[in-house]
């Protein structure tokens, strides 16, 4: 995807009301303020002391570990040829402003955005919690993509390997199967490879649901924004069963590539990838965007970075959080009813829906 496709917003959009300090029914209300600096652990986790003081953490599911409420995407910039420098800028920047998890994939930008991301990783992997995804649904397609994985990365393990964006029953059948990639997962987790197993999804709630109902994956990263009530919600059909299952979850989607925002001018619709097509600006600005994916029951929302301006600003907009209230969240998902397409583009649509 070109650069001009991706833009996702102007800096600094419009300021959202003031937040009433009321949680959505989450259970994070306890450890939404900024914490003193702990000294450092030796649990094995990775350990960046900027975090504590910079933004409010969060319990990553069972794991131990204390998360930013904002953590890096391993798309947008990241994952385009030539922006190794610029890559580099933003990720040292977000570890230096306290982001303390990093999510990628084998498959971005095939392999562009491992690359970028290891360069750093070399230097400063102890300071991130790294995450990766196998998009094979077979054990052996999935151990190659894991030693890829590690190799473009520059570690020796990853803290979360995750199945990519897991759609239909079909592939949970080949996951599931005696050669699927279940078993490379588990081949991985007992030589020391990984340390945590993850599932992730924008198509099918009901899938997704099925899937940890199957299996106790330690994490699962969904899409999820503010228009997500309005069509196949993993609100509604698929965080609560996760939530009651203590799995760590991570939220992503939360400005779709920047269609979602108000700040964001859409080109024409011959120069947009066919499923992206809208000739429709967004409705909500980024803080609004944000503040909504923070006031839900997930551990951290990751998102995509085009330039170092746009982290300095989500971490502002993350240190300066206050929980939404039910009414100020409803008032955001009414503003994007105008753009549900455009802002789930990644859902099962029928045919002509």
């Amino acid at each position: 995807m070109e650069k001009k496709n991706i833009n996702r917003r102007n800096f600094l959009g419009t300021s959202l009301a003031a937040a009433a300090a009321v949680t959505v029914g989450n259970s994070f209300a306890s450890e939404s303020g900024i914490k003193p600096i702990p000294a450092q652990k030796s649990d094995g986790h990775p350990f960046n002391e900027r975090t504590y003081g910079a933004m409010p953490t969060r319990s990553l599911g069972k794991t131990g570990y204390k998360v930013g409420l904002l953590s890096l995407g391993g798309q947008a910039t990241l994952e385009m040829k030539g922006t190794e420098a610029e890559s580099e800028k933003i990720i040292n920047r977000a570890i230096d402003l306290g982001v303390n998890y990093i999510d990628t994939a084998a498959s971005y930008g095939g392999g562009i955005s491992q690359l970028n991301i290891g360069r750093v990783m070399k230097s400063r992997r102890n300071e991130v919690w790294l995450s990766s995804k196998t998009h094979d649904r077979t054990y052996d397609g999935s151990m190659r993509l894991l030693e890829e994985s590690l190799k473009n990365l520059q570690t020796d393990h990853l803290d979360t390997w995750q199945l990519h964006n897991v759609q239909t029953m079909a592939q949970l059948e080949q996951i599931f199967a005696a050669d699927g990639a279940i078993k490379a997962m588990e081949k991985a987790s007992a030589e020391g490879m990984i340390r945590n197993i993850g599932i992730t999804g924008h198509f099918e709630p009901v899938v997704l649901l099925e899937a940890i109902k199957r299996y106790p994956f330690d994490s699962i990263l969904l899409a999820v924004n503010a228009a997500d009530v309005h069509y196949l919600s993993f609100k509604n059909y698929l965080l609560p069963e996760a939530q009651k299952r203590g799995i760590a979850i991570i939220g992503m989607k939360v400005a779709t590539r920047g269609r979602m925002l108000s700040t964001w001018t859409p080109p024409p619709l011959e120069e947009q990838p066919e499923r992206l097509r809208t000739p429709k600006p967004g409705t909500i600005t980024i803080k609004e965007a944000l503040s909504y994916n923070m006031s839900l029951p997930v551990s951290t929302t990751i998102i995509g970075i085009d330039n170092v301006a746009q982290i300095e600003e989500d971490v502002k907009i993350a240190s300066e959080f206050s929980p939404l209230s039910e009414l100020e969240m409803k008032e955001i998902e009414f503003k994007t009813l105008p753009i549900v397409r455009q802002g789930l583009y990644f859902r099962r649509w029928e045919l002509g829906v």
